[in-house]
Formats: structure tokens, sequence, C-alpha cells
């Protein structure tokens, strides 16, 4: 399969008409419990999707120009994206409130991510790439801003939960010209 056939993949996943390898459609897997968002690791690619090969699924599709200009253009695939988002946000204990992202008030119960070396951590990353990616630049500064809101009150408490390394991804992530 050519990059330019995976671009029109997951335009057409987020457009609804389409599905992962699985079969499963974008409102499948925005329905995964929270034990399944942790524990099933194939879908994130989907969700975020980016113009790089992923090393923890290589059969998920990789955005093109055309995929990525579509995206931009389009507020509806924007609006889905959003979706994907907020419902991430929520496994991780935030929401978005007014333009920016917020700590819930259940964030101590949904804390498990905050391990060192954990793989939410690269999630994040993948994230914030991709929002930044597909024209949702406001969401990823957003994320970013919270998650070094944390760092920083992690390293303030004396906690490394979040490490340097991570942190350092994070910024690339929401600082990068360089949209791979």
């Amino acid at each position: 399969m050519t990059k330019e056939n995976e671009g029109q993949r997951i335009v057409a996943f987020y457009e609804g008409s389409g599905h992962d390898e699985r079969g499963r459609s974008l409102d499948d897997i925005l329905k995964f419990n929270d034990t399944q968002l942790e524990h099933v690791h194939d879908f994130i690619q989907w969700l975020f999707p980016l113009s790089e090969r992923s090393q923890a699924n290589p059969d998920a599709p990789c955005l093109d120009d055309a995929a990525i200009e579509r995206f931009r253009q389009s507020p509806q695939l924007r609006e889905n994206m959003i979706r994907a988002l907020d419902r991430m946000l929520a496994f991780y204990g935030l929401a978005r409130k007014g333009d920016d992202i917020m700590q819930t008030v259940q964030f101590a119960k949904h804390d498990h991510w905050l391990t060192p070396g954990d793989h939410n951590h690269l999630r994040l990353t993948r994230i914030i790439k991709s929002l930044r990616l597909l024209g949702n630049e406001q969401w990823a500064l957003a994320l970013f801003d919270r998650l070094s809101a944390i760092h920083d009150d992690d390293r303030r408490s004396g906690r490394k939960r979040i490490s340097d390394v991570t942190y350092v991804f994070w910024c690339d992530a929401a600082t990068s010209n360089n949209d791979t």
C-alpha cells in the first residue's frame, strides 16, 4: 500500500466511512473504556496519525501531504479529532475548559500514567504532534501547557514521575517546525 492510500484510509476513518485494520470505526474506539485504552495498543496511531511510521504499530497507516491538507481544510475532520482528544483527556484525568486544558476533580483517580517510563508518555507526545500537524495547534499547545504544569508541580514536590527525556520530547513536539 502506498503512503497516499494510507492517508486516504485515515481520512475515511475520520469521516466515518473507514475502519482500522481490526474493523473498528472512530466511534468504536471512542467508546473504549479506560481499561481498553490502557491495554489496547494499536488504536492511538489511528486516533492521532503522523506522517512517520509507528514502531509500536508498523501496520498503522501514515499521513501523506494530501491527507494533512484535508484535515487542515476540513472542520469535520478536525472536530472529530477533538472528539478523540476529549476521550483521551478524560482517560488522563484532564478536560478542555474554555481555551485551556485543565486537571479534572477526578485527576488523582486517573494519574496512573504518571509513572517514569510509562507508555502513555509516548502517546502524549504523539497526540501533541498530531494535533499540531493536522490543524489543531491551539489544543496541542494547551495540552503541552497542562503537561508542563504537571511536570513543574511534580518537580516542586520532589517526585520525578515524568522523566527529563519525556519532557524534552513534549517540548519538541509542541515547538518543532518538523512535521514528521
